[in-house]
């Protein structure tokens, strides 16, 4: 696995200073925002020069793009902000390619409006699962003609709010673009160690053949977020668990401060290379 960390971690908008600061705290990779060349998250066009600083910053500090954040409310409840966000996303996905990735990760949103984040109650309801199939039909037929894969992550305020969620999407749209992304913490709020290695395991066999890309966030014992090792996830199970099913791509770690990128890289490498952990 390559460690990386979501490049937002190291203020500023000079990709070249992002990515050193990435390099220095000890991660190979970095998921990218394109805030982190100047640009807003979503931009409506990236033109020429941000490609090229961006190429030119990776080529220079050896760290490598992973993957490109391509997030918008895919279920927004007003579809004129849907489609934006979709034309948006179109000019991640072109530009992906020319960074050195094909992988843009996705939200599959929340009814609520003001937060893609948020759960809204109507999440639930079957027109929200509409609007979701024709939003990633739309996605993945840009992706599908850029040669991109874009990734969902299960979490529990989206309408993929489960990994059993993230299968039947998977099965509804037959796309081999369509991916996944897993993060432990989105998993769960609260659960017992044993409870908590049961989730686990059941989403990593669910989805592990569709598994491109691990996040890695922690939750401390009163549900909050929390930086990795400082809470109640067992990141050693975790991850020979993805080694078991023979996921081999980025772990990205997240939620944390700047000061403590160093620190959490050590931790996870660490377990990287002890290879230690259940895989029962």
């Amino acid at each position: 696995m390559q460690l990386g960390i979501f490049a937002k971690t190291f203020p500023g908008t000079d990709p070249h200073s992002v990515l050193t600061r990435a390099r220095d705290a000890g991660y190979a990779c970095v998921q990218f925002n394109m805030a982190c060349a100047g640009l807003p998250s979503l931009p409506s066009e990236i033109d020429d020069a941000a490609i090229d600083r961006i190429v030119s910053a990776s080529s220079r500090t050896g760290v490598k793009i992973a993957a490109l954040s391509g997030t918008y409310n895919m279920i927004h409840p007003d579809a004129s902000v849907r489609q934006d966000g979709l034309q948006r996303l179109g000019a991640i996905i072109a530009a992906a390619p020319r960074m050195g990735t094909r992988l843009v990760t996705l939200c599959t949103g929340t009814r609520d409006p003001d937060d893609q984040w948020r759960h809204h109650p109507e999440n639930a309801d079957s027109s929200a699962w509409r609007d979701l199939i024709l939003s990633m039909k739309q996605a993945l037929a840009i992706a599908e003609a850029h040669g991109v894969d874009l990734a969902i992550e299960p979490e529990l305020a989206n309408v993929v709010s489960t990994p059993e969620r993230a299968r039947q999407l998977i099965d509804a749209l037959a796309s081999p673009r369509l991916v996944v992304v897993l993060d432990p913490a989105n998993l769960f709020e609260r659960a017992s160690r044993q409870g908590l290695r049961s989730i686990i395991a059941s989403a990593v066999d669910m989805l592990g053949d569709r598994i491109a890309m691990a996040h890695a966030k922690d939750r401390g014992p009163d549900g909050s977020f929390a930086t990795v090792g400082k809470g109640v996830v067992d990141f050693r199970d975790f991850i020979a668990r993805l080694k078991h099913v023979g996921f081999d791509g980025p772990l990205v770690t997240h939620a944390l401060a700047t000061a403590e990128a160093a620190e959490v890289s050590m931790y996870l490498s660490g377990i990287l290379q002890a290879g230690e952990g259940a895989e029962s």
